[in-house]
């Protein structure tokens, strides 16, 4: 927001430069980009009055002037603008005049053989924006020849460009920058106090009629008759412009004062256009949403098409106005508006916020609706634009139609317990001349007042610190009002406390672990991938998001392995081959106590990571259900971790036979099986693609182990190994790691290894059994073992699988 000084001296006592008046906004939290000194603009230019105007000889466009300024000669001096004539008072830049907007310095010069000692100035030249071509002439009827002209063009001003952040709806008016400094100053406020302004008879033809009060809780609508549209007077479109605001006629002008002095934003309506529009003498304005598909045109001129999310200003239900965002064109005020509807009202933050987003449209108003107008304020606005109305405009107040729904004014502020003890435990200590100290109950009080807060102390140290109305929005909870304290005591007021010694940074157990899971499964083949954690709805035990930007990410993701699917989907139809990739991520789901959430590693496999594929006619290898599953159990080996693998069938994305529940101490890990061929079909996905997902959680707090963390060192014997091979028939539905675990436990002591070379199923096999075959590596590190120290133990074996599950031993 652009700050004039001038205007800002009126609201409050400023003693400070501007220069030292930017530091202390900015180090208080209100950056100051630009310092914009006008006073430089027009250093050296006059009040001239031109005497007489010659054409010029040598020149059609020229003329040559003899300019008075109050010295003892006249100044000849050759102009080209059309509109200089005899009589009229003008700017004139002397010799010797700097005008750095166009960076040219005066010197005597010879403008075709004629001299020309000074030059007429237009307001282009002085830096002031103006739709009219040649020099500026003052309208003013006394005006002393010479006196420098920066006061009455409004260049004896600084301009301090500040921005507020966004929990400050206040600092965007000058009203609110007033209180800020005279908080940070101790300036002394003058803001005008309003009376009341005088309605004629309260009478008429006007009715209010908002439908959505949610969106619009209070409306004022005022009738104004007897309206004189002129341009407003210099001191009003001298501020006007030193905001950047273009000045259009008084009543116009008056409403963009307004929101400039108070931060409310106004609207004017012409009342007969309003009518017109509305078709009817009998005029109701409303408040609704606009229907999908409605139109409006603006007064930037575009015709805009609505949808549900824009509020609308009606008459008589016909849509004049987007609330809050911009006035509509039909209904502006003209040069021939003899009467008004000023609106005042007060609109829901998020319904602005998404109007003006939907239709892509952004202004002064919306932008201070949409962090917060102080609605404790609405009467008082409203009261000074209609005083203003009545004093430039000789308006006269017919008739006033106010809807509210705000809640009881003893509930516009709210207090806060304040505790010292809090206050310096947060901020720490403070610099004195001798020595470190704190805060003490003085520097609290001084400084919430100083912000219009009232204090009521509790206790010794505590207070209950109600704040103002305007302030409502951002001070909410006492760490708040710590940090207010905090900026207006001066951050560079506390001590800096650094630590005693600096440390090493370092990874938690859990990091450490995450990182070594991804390198090992990356060194398997397998690139990680990321997806949204947003996704379609639909899904039991889906959290739905109330406010979601598209429909097609609209509810969070209830496990990893859907979306590992889709990607390998897409990869194989844009031409990359089968997908061999994992992910780390949360998933998050609904319970009937609420929310919960976990971290899940899952991951897909299928594609051919070999390279020579020439040497196999140039066909892809696929994996097997083995050579998957052995990918998982590298991974879990370099961890020296022993995860069971176990029959399931719960997830009908994945084969009912080819499916797998992993199990490590007990506890169930996760599942790791083959995509169900019914999907594979409908993902048009090759015969052979696995998936699994594991619980992270559960991975991470098996690994926080010393005896997993601490690899033990295991000196390889230096004696030869006794080799058994052992084959039997087994039942089906007897697992391997079962018959592995009795294999093991049998042969404790001299048993080094067992591993599955064999199996078979079909002839001479008996139905529901399988043929598998095993060979025990036996070996000692003390001696070479006998036959006779073997064969006991490898019988103890035999004898256990055939007592343990009824085996037919073939060897």
């Amino acid at each position: 927001m652009r700050i004039s000084l001038t205007w800002l001296r009126e609201l409050v006592e400023i003693k400070l430069s501007p220069e030292e008046l930017a530091e202390t906004l900015t180090i208080a939290g209100f950056e100051v980009e630009d310092i914009e000194d006008r006073r430089t603009w027009a250093n050296g230019v006059v009040v001239g009055k031109v005497l007489e105007r010659q054409p010029h000889p040598n020149a059609d466009k020229l003329s040559i002037c003899q300019v008075d300024i109050g010295a003892d000669e006249t100044l000849n001096i050759v102009c080209g603008a059309p509109n200089v004539r005899a009589g009229i008072y003008v700017p004139v830049a002397t010799t010797g005049t700097y005008l750095p907007n166009i960076d040219l310095k005066i010197k005597p010069a010879k403008l075709r053989g004629v001299p020309s000692n000074g030059m007429i100035c237009s307001l282009k030249e002085l830096g002031l924006p103006t739709d009219l071509d040649g020099i500026h002439i003052f309208t003013q009827e006394i005006l002393s020849l010479g006196s420098d002209v920066r006061p009455l063009l409004g260049l004896d001003d600084v301009i301090l460009n500040v921005t507020a952040t966004a929990n400050r709806a206040d600092a965007l008016s000058m009203v609110g920058i007033a209180r800020e400094v005279a908080a940070l100053t101790g300036g002394k406020l003058s803001i005008p106090q309003l009376e009341n302004v005088t309605i004629a008879q309260n009478t008429g033809n006007l009715t209010v009629n908002i439908r959505e009060n949610q969106a619009c809780q209070a409306y004022i609508s005022t009738v104004i008759e007897q309206i004189k549209i002129a341009p407003s007077p210099e001191w009003l479109r001298q501020r006007l412009c030193s905001a950047g605001v273009r000045p259009i006629n008084n009543v116009v002008d008056i409403t963009n004062y307004v929101l400039l002095e108070r931060g409310q934003p106004l609207h004017a309506f012409d009342k007969e256009r309003l009518q017109s529009v509305g078709s009817g003498e009998n005029l109701t304005v409303g408040v609704r949403f606009a229907d999908a598909g409605e139109t409006l045109k603006t007064l930037d001129g575009q015709t805009r098409t609505l949808s549900t999310q824009n509020l609308l200003i009606t008459a008589n239900n016909k849509a004049v106005a987007l609330a809050g965002v911009m006035g509509g064109e039909e209904t502006e005020v003209s040069e021939s508006t003899q009467s008004l509807i000023l609106e005042a009202a007060l609109f829901d933050s998020v319904a602005i916020r998404r109007s003006s987003r939907s239709v892509g449209l952004r202004s002064e108003a919306s932008g201070r609706y949409e962090r917060g107008v102080n609605r404790a304020e609405l009467e008082i606005a409203n009261n000074r634009a209609l005083s203003l109305i009545n004093e430039l405009a000789s308006g006269v107040i017919l008739q006033q139609e106010i809807f509210d729904t705000r809640p009881d004014p003893s509930t516009w502020s709210h207090s806060i317990l304040l505790r010292l003890d809090r206050v310096n435990e947060v901020l720490g200590p403070i610099e004195s001349e001798e020595e470190t100290g704190e805060l003490e109950i003085d520097d609290v009080e001084k400084i919430l007042t100083a912000l219009g807060c009232e204090l009521v102390k509790d206790e010794e140290c505590t207070w209950k610190v109600t704040v103002p109305p305007y302030r409502y929005r951002d001070l909410e909870r006492e760490i708040d009002l710590i940090e207010e304290i905090a900026r207006l005591y001066g951050y560079d007021k506390f001590c800096d406390t650094l630590p005693d010694k600096a440390e090493a940074g370092y990874l938690s157990l859990d990091q450490e672990l995450v990182r070594k899971i991804r390198s090992y499964l990356r060194a398997a083949g397998l690139t990680e991938l990321i997806h949204y954690s947003l996704v379609k709805p639909g899904e039991d035990k889906q959290i739905v998001l109330s406010n979601p930007l598209f429909a097609e990410y609209s509810a969070l993701r209830t496990d990893l392995i859907a979306g590992l699917i889709d990607a390998c989907q897409y990869n194989i139809e844009q031409g990359n081959g089968v997908l061999n990739g994992f992910e780390i991520g949360r998933i998050f789901w609904r319970e009937e106590e609420g929310l919960d959430e976990a971290e899940m590693l899952a991951g897909i496999m299928g594609g051919d990571s070999t390279l020579g594929k020439w040497s196999r006619d140039g066909r892809e290898q696929t994996l097997t259900w083995f050579e998957a599953k052995g990918i998982l159990e590298s991974v879990f080996r370099q961890f020296n971790l022993q995860v069971e693998f176990q029959p399931e069938n719960r997830d009908s994305r994945l084969h009912p036979g080819r499916t797998a529940s992993l199990w490590v101490r007990g506890i169930r890990l996760g599942t790791f099986g083959q995509v169900h061929p019914q999907l594979r079909r409908e993902k048009s996905l090759p015969e052979a693609v696995y998936v699994f997902q594991l619980s992270l959680d559960v991975l991470l707090n098996t690994l926080d182990d010393e005896q997993l963390l601490v690899p033990k060192f295991q000196p390889f014997s230096t004696y030869p190994a006794s080799d058994r091979d052992i084959a039997f028939f087994s039942p089906v539905k007897v697992t391997v790691s079962e018959i592995e675990k009795v294999i093991t436990k049998a042969g404790k002591g001299l048993l080094d290894s067992v591993e599955l070379f064999d199996e078979y199923r079909g002839e001479n096999v008996p139905v529901g059994q399988r043929s598998l075959a095993f060979r025990l590596i036996y070996r000692s590190s003390e001696r070479t073992l006998t036959d006779a120290e073997v064969e006991p133990v490898h019988n103890k074996v035999r004898e256990a699988l055939v007592e343990k599950f009824g085996v037919s031993l073939r060897s």
